[in-house]
């Protein structure tokens, strides 16, 4: 055991004293710096005792001047008569009781009092002493003979007026410092043995740890790896940083400190400091692993690992290593790039297409590629599509329908512009090869510059250097052309060209859609304004102004009609059948025959809706078992009859809002009308009718629910700005329409608008004349007479003959076959005579072909060919028989041939 004590001694001792160990070279610097710090000890021990020698001297003789130059009796005895008899054995005590070397008093004049050679008493003293005198204190160090080297210090004495009166030096004599120096001595060597024993020790000890540490390696083995892992380090392309716990930067290599832009004095810098973006120096602060996380610093795109130390052997902190990613930055621009434009395709087809408006369309193209593609957009379609209409082939005419750009001051062709390409053109190009044309460079395009030369020369000028233009398919037609400008960005691609070309097909079948809309929406509106009324037609009764607005969507269902009555009247119908398209026109169509066909039956309000709500029920049945049929699937009706003559108007309304009476004060009220169920819907069950009395000058609105009703507001709010909208006395019924649109129109109709306002008139009394007839043949000649004196004060004279044969015979028919009371009416309007005969029986006469041998039978031939027509209507009393004569046509003349001819045309069976 005690050998290979000795053994490990011996081994470890060679290695602390071998130069050439890193144990022995530091041994051999830490005895160097033992001795170097023992000679360094033992010259700051000699300079400090000296110093302190020195510093004694000075105090001590300071302090001796002082106390004598301020003794009791110093100032007396330098003013006496005999001042050397008086200081010198004071002087020599004061010398003798301190040890100083000498005290000297002298006078101004320099003339010694005391000393302690007698001798040299009245001598003059050698040296400066001007300080002195000017009462300051004077020291300085002298080699004084027989004394060696001593401190002097001068003190003044001054007199109590502060005159100068004498001058005391004391020297004290700087001691020997070997004394000082030897007494520290065991000291030093003891200290710098026991630094020597450390020293060795200490030695031992790090090239022991330096030995496990290294694995045996020797210095120039260690050299040769560092100078190797230095050269890896700072050689490869990948940045490594060393970052204490403490976030201060460690070690930085070469290509760390290029791709950060590091500075040179950055190792011992806080990471914060060094100016890096702040996610970079968070992350690399922070502690916690990361790997491959991307950050940007500066122009590059690095890609950053970090991992703690700690674990590997090493101090607290990380390491972190930092890769060029800037080519994949450019893969990622690109994948971002990719991404923005499918981004854009989605928004095209989310964005282009929403109004099913051919032009609309075309503008949001070009809304939808600024400036995310382009920088100005245009669109030019063929004039066809435009309309609807299916395209006749591509041709170079093109109509320029949307236009849009970063600036509004652009020398481009502008919206609403027909433009004819020439063949050399790009457009004309993409039209006749299909595909679109690149032309990144416009101003090296001299067939784009042959178009318009002035214009294209501005185009350039105002910075627009790039064109890709696309034709605009769908089905194999071509629509049009988009065409893309840039000027602000960068010229357009192949690249550029493909994505082009994809979202002109995304958009061109966006255009054809709205394009065949349009179609169906033009034939369905020319469909439905066929059959609306074009004109109203002439009569006396109403001044009416009407409004029809079909809905954004397509056409619908509403109507309204004006339908002239006998005796006068007229009739005003509203109506809504639900739904849009094609089918609700026709549908409305069918309505309006029916009704116009009603009305030739002159029934009561009540009464035609009552048929109308059975005939929409019946086609309901009949058609809605046909699968590929459709039924009315919901119709509303208002139907009113005014009457000039009495100004009485009866109103009744199937499921139809009521209607808005505008009094001729101004006053707007909405009457109450019994409502009863929709068209078909009724069920069989009775409709009800509201009468009313009208003023002359009353205005009566009719208007559908597309007019009061919208999203926005409930039917409350629409009444109430209707109300507000016919409030005002002497509004015609034309500005009555138009202020009523004006307050309720919406921006976008979701339902068509029907809207009829009629203004009342009276007949004038004295064109209404009556007569009650008594049933007796004998009562035929005085109301004949009377009718006669009539006509002659109208003014009828022409036409007095005919229309006593008209009056006979409804008169005699009645009398004969009708019932009491019988009463005649006859009506002048402006360019009518019309006759009534009212009976209380129901029985109504037909007209028939009366044979040779008939003694009757005639007379309603002769009432049908002097009349311009005639009929029957029933009243809730009996019936009337009218007829109506015109007033601008020559009175007929009967023949005998004529008679023949026209009885020949009648058929059988009575009519």
């Amino acid at each position: 055991m005690a050998k290979s004590r000795s053994q490990r001694s011996a081994t470890r001792l060679p290695s602390v004293l071998n130069v050439h160990s890193v144990a022995g070279q530091v041994f051999v610097l830490q005895v160097g710096v033992v001795l170097l710090l023992v000679v360094a000890a033992l010259v700051a021990l000699v300079l400090q005792a000296r110093s302190a020698s020195l510093q004694e001297a000075n105090e001590r003789s300071l302090v001796g001047a002082e106390t004598f130059a301020h003794a009791p009796g110093t100032l007396a005895a330098m003013k006496s008569a005999d001042p050397s008899a008086l200081l010198q054995p004071r002087a020599e005590e004061a010398r003798k009781g301190s040890g100083v070397a000498y005290v000297i008093a002298f006078s101004p004049a320099g003339f010694r009092w005391t000393h302690p050679d007698p001798k040299l008493i009245g001598k003059h003293v050698v040296g400066s002493y001007s300080d002195a005198l000017a009462g300051r204190v004077h020291q300085a160090t002298y080699d004084t003979p027989g004394i060696g080297r001593a401190v002097d210090s001068m003190v003044p004495v001054f007199d109590t007026d502060g005159k100068v009166v004498g001058l005391v030096s004391v020297g004290v004599t700087v001691k020997a410092i070997n004394h000082r120096v030897a007494e520290q001595l065991p000291l030093l060597f003891g200290s710098a043995a026991v630094g020597l024993a450390l020293v060795t020790g200490g030695s031992a000890l790090v090239s022991r740890r330096l030995r496990r540490q290294t694995h045996g390696l020797e210095p120039a083995e260690m050299t040769r790896m560092y100078e190797h892992h230095d050269a890896v380090l700072h050689s490869v392309r990948e940045g490594v940083l060393v970052v204490s716990d403490e976030g201060r930067l460690l070690l930085a290599n070469d290509e760390a400190s290029r791709l950060l832009d590091l500075p040179d004095d950055v190792v011992g810098r806080p990471v914060t400091d060094l100016g890096l973006a702040p996610r970079t120096a968070t992350l690399l602060t922070s502690g916690r692993t990361a790997s491959d996380v991307v950050l940007l610093a500066g122009e590059r795109l690095l890609a950053v690992n970090v991992r703690p130390t700690a674990p590997h052997g090493g101090s607290t902190g990380s390491v972190a290593t930092l890769r060029d990613t800037t080519e994949l930055r450019a893969l990622a621009g690109r994948a971002q790039v990719a991404r923005a434009r499918l981004q854009l395709l989605y928004d095209a087809g989310v964005r282009i297409g929403t109004t099913l408006d051919v032009v609309r369309t075309a503008e949001e193209l070009a809304e939808i590629a600024v400036p995310r593609f382009a920088d100005f957009v245009t669109v030019e379609l063929l004039d066809a599509v435009r309309r609807g209409e299916e395209p006749n082939g591509a041709g170079p005419a093109m109509h320029r329908v949307a236009v849009r750009g970063i600036r509004d001051d652009h020398p481009l062709y502008p919206a609403d512009e027909a433009i004819t390409f020439l063949p050399t053109t790009p457009q004309a190009q993409g039209l006749h090869s299909g595909h679109g044309v690149l032309e990144p460079d416009l101003s090296a395009a001299p067939g784009w510059q042959a178009q318009d030369p002035e214009r294209t020369r501005r185009v350039l000028d105002f910075g627009i250097h790039s064109l890709i233009t696309v034709p605009l398919q769908a089905r194999g037609m071509v629509l049009g052309l988009v065409d893309f400008w840039r000027s602000d960005q960068d010229t357009f691609t192949e690249e550029d060209l493909a994505f082009a070309e994809e979202l002109a097909a995304r958009a061109a079948v966006a255009v054809d859609n709205a394009r065949r809309f349009t179609r169906e929406h033009t034939m369905a509106v020319t469909l439905q304004r066929s059959l609306l009324p074009r004109t109203l037609p002439e009569q006396s009764a109403l001044e009416v102004a009407h409004r029809y607005l079909p809905a954004q969507a397509g056409v619908g269902g509403d109507w309204f009609d004006v339908i002239p009555l006998p005796g006068t009247r007229v009739a005003l119908v509203v109506g809504d059948v639900v739904g849009h398209g094609l089918h609700a026109a026709a549908t409305m169509g069918r309505l309006r025959t029916v009704v116009h066909n009603f009305c030739a039956l002159d029934l009561a309000a009540d009464e035609l809706l009552g048929h109308l709500d059975e005939l929409v029920a019946h086609i309901d049945e009949t058609e809605t078992a046909d699968e590929e049929s459709e039924g009315i699937t919901g119709a509303t009706c208002l139907f009113a009859i005014y009457d000039p003559v009495s100004g009485r108007c009866s109103i009744a309304r199937a499921g139809h809002p009521g209607p808005a009476l505008v009094h001729p004060d101004g006053v707007v009220t909405f009457p109450e009308v019994p409502v009863s169920p929709p068209l078909g819907l009724g069920s069989g069950l009775p409709v009800e009718t509201a009468e009313l009395h009208l003023s002359e000058g009353s205005r009566l609105a009719l208007y559908t629910d597309g007019l009061i009703e919208a999203r926005d507001r409930d039917i409350d709010t629409g009444l109430g700005l209707l109300r507000t909208a016919l409030a005002h006395p002497g509004q015609t019924p034309e500005q009555a329409c138009q202020a009523v649109l004006d307050a309720l129109l919406p921006d976008r109709p979701g339902d068509d608008i029907a809207l009829l306002v009629a203004q009342t008139r009276l007949l004038d009394p004295d064109r209404v004349a009556y007569w009650d007839v008594p049933a007796d043949p004998a009562a035929l000649g005085p109301i004949r007479a009377a009718c006669a004196r009539r006509l002659e004060t109208w003014g009828l004279d022409e036409i007095a003959f005919n229309t006593e044969l008209i009056l006979s015979e409804l008169v005699t028919n009645a009398i004969r076959y009708g019932s009491d009371p019988i009463r005649l009416r006859l009506l002048h309007d402006r360019d009518s005579l019309i006759c009534e005969v009212a009976d209380g029986s129901s029985t109504s006469p037909h007209l028939r072909r009366a044979a040779t041998t008939d003694e009757g039978g005639r007379g309603l031939f002769l009432v049908a060919h002097y009349a311009r027509r005639w009929g029957t209507r029933y009243t809730p009393r009996g019936k009337v028989i009218w007829s109506e004569q015109s007033l601008d046509a020559a009175p007929a003349e009967l023949d005998a041939t004529m008679a023949d001819l026209l009885l020949d045309q009648w058929d059988e069976p009575m009519l």
